[in-house]
C-alpha cells in the first residue's frame, strides 16, 4: 500500500507524529535517521502497522508521499546550542528524492530561521527545485506531552508558519485531517520562535518555584502549602511544582549561537535547574546526618528513575546526576522503578530492588524522584525508614518533603 505520509526521524517527536496519523487513517512510512530509542510496547506496534504504518526499507521510498515530515531530534551539542546535524541529514535524503508539489515540514526543535536558513537552501540544491514554487515548506513547532492523557494530538492546536501563503495552506490541509484547531503564524520565524518561547516557558517558570523550594526550606515555610494557596488564583499565576530536576527531550534556549543573544532568564534559569541534583543529595545528606548517620555507607533507595512519571523514559532524567553525587558521597544504593527492569550509572549496575517495601524497610533513606502511579506513598512512608519526597507526592506529614 503506498504511503501518504513520510515521518522522517522516529524519536520522540516522530513517532507520536506517526501514531496519530495512522490513527487518523493515513498511511505513514517511518524512516529513521539514527538510533533513536523504540518506545512503543509489540501491542502498540501491530496496531499501528495493521492501521497502515511501515518502516521504509530504502531513502527512494520518501519520493513517494505527499506530505514528508522531518522530526529529527536536536539535541544540546558541545557548545550548548541545539545540534541540527540530523535535521541536515534528513534534509539532504529528502532532497534527492523530493517530488513536485510535496509538502515538506519541519516539525524538530529549531532556532528561528533554521527553515529558510537551512533546510531551504539543502532541499531545493538537493533537488532542483524552488520552495514555495515546485513543492511546499512550513514550520511546525511539535506539542507532545508524552503520558498527557486530557491533551491529544487530536485537542492540541497545531501552529503552522509556511514559506508563503501556499505553502500553510498546504500544510494546515494535513494537519487538518490529525487535530481540531489549526493556527496559521505569519511564517516560519514567526512558528519556530513559537517552540522557543513554549519551552523556555516551561523552564523558566520550573527555575523559579525550585528557588522557592530552597528559600521555604530554608525559611521553615511550608511550600506545597504555599502552591496549593497560591493556584487558587485565577488569573496571573500557572501553577509548577518543583522537583529534584528538568529531564525531557526539550532544550532550552538562549540564541546565543545563533542570533547573538542571550535570553538571560533562560540562562539563569538553566542555572538553577542544573543545581537542584546536588540540592537534592544535600538534603539527603543533612537528613542522614540529624538521624545520626553519615551519606558514606548509608543504604539509600532510589525511587523512579524515568524523567517522567509512568513513562520508561530516561532522557536527561536527573536520577542519573542524583545517583552519581551519591555514589561520590560513598552510599550504597539501589532503585525501584516499575518501567525500567535494569539501569546503570558510571558504567556499572545499580541493584534492583524486587520487593519495594521490604527494600524501603531496609534503606537508611528513601529518596522519591518520581511519583509512579504504581506507588502506594501512603504505604510506603509508613515501611520507610526515612523518606524524602521530592515531589511533594506524598500526604502532609508523611514524609520529610523537598
Amino acid at each position: 500500500m503506498p504511503a501518504d505520509l513520510a515521518v522522517i526521524g522516529l524519536g520522540p517527536y516522530g513517532l507520536p507524529l506517526a501514531k496519530a496519523a495512522v490513527a487518523a487513517g493515513i498511511a505513514t512510512l517511518g524512516y529513521r535517521t539514527g538510533p533513536e530509542a523504540a518506545s512503543l510496547s509489540p501491542a502498540e506496534l501491530r496496531r499501528m502497522l495493521s492501521g497502515g504504518f511501515r518502516h521504509a526499507t530504502s531513502p527512494a521510498e520518501l519520493g513517494r508521499v505527499r506530505t514528508a515530515v522531518i522530526c529529527a531530534p536536536t539535541p544540546r551539542g558541545e557548545g550548548g546550542g541545539l545540534d541540527l546535524s540530523q535535521v541536515e541529514a534528513a534534509a539532504r535524503t529528502l532532497a534527492a528524492r523530493l517530488r513536485p508539489h510535496t509538502t515538506v515540514i519541519l516539525e524538530s526543535p529549531v532556532p528561528p530561521g533554521t527553515t529558510e536558513n537551512l533546510l531551504r537552501p539543502l532541499l531545493e540544491e538537493g533537488s532542483g527545485m524552488r520552495a514555495g514554487r515546485d513543492f511546499h515548506l512550513a514550520y511546525s513547532p511539535s506539542r507532545i506531552d508524552p503520558g498527557n492523557r486530557d491533551f491529544t494530538p487530536t485537542n492540541t492546536p497545531k501552529v503552522i508558519g509556511g514559506l508563503t501563503s501556499a505553502c500553510t495552506e498546504s500544510a494546515a490541509a494535513f494537519y487538518g485531517r490529525l487535530t481540531d484547531k489549526v493556527v496559521r503564524a505569519r511564517g516560519p520565524r514567526e512558528a519556530e520562535t513559537v517552540q522557543v518561547l513554549e519551552t523556555n516557558f516551561r523552564h523558566v517558570n520550573i527555575a523559579l518555584v525550585n528557588e522557592m523550594a530552597v528559600l521555604c526550606h530554608d525559611l521553615g515555610v511550608d511550600l506545597w502549602d504555599v502552591i496549593r494557596c497560591a493556584e487558587t488564583k485565577p488569573f496571573g499565576f500557572q501553577s509548577f511544582r518543583p522537583g529534584p530536576g528538568v529531564g525531557g527531550h526539550a532544550v532550552p534556549q538562549d540564541l546565543t549561537a545563533h542570533a547573538g543573544r542571550t535570553l538571560r532568564m533562560v540562562e539563569l534559569a538553566q542555572q538553577v535547574n542544573d543545581q537542584m541534583p546536588q540540592y537534592v543529595v544535600q538534603r539527603a545528606a543533612a537528613l542522614l546526618n540529624e538521624h545520626g548517620k553519615s551519606a558514606r555507607g548509608a543504604r539509600i533507595l532510589l525511587l523512579g528513575v524515568t524523567y517522567k512519571p509512568d513513562l520508561a523514559d530516561q532522557q536527561s532524567t536527573p536520577a542519573e546526576e542524583v545517583a552519581v553525587r551519591l555514589m561520590r558521597l560513598g552510599a550504597s544504593l539501589s532503585y525501584h522503578d516499575p518501567h525500567i527492569p535494569s539501569w546503570n550509572v558510571l558504567d556499572r549496575p545499580v541493584p534492583r530492588a524486587d520487593s519495594l517495601y521490604e527494600a524501603a524497610a531496609d534503606a537508611d533513606l528513601t529518596i522519591l524522584l518520581q511519583q509512579h502511579r504504581r506507588y502506594d506513598l501512603q504505604g510506603l512512608s509508613v515501611k520507610a525508614q526515612l523518606l524524602l519526597d521530592t515531589r511533594g507526592a506524598t500526604p502532609t506529614g508523611a514524609a520529610h518533603r523537598l
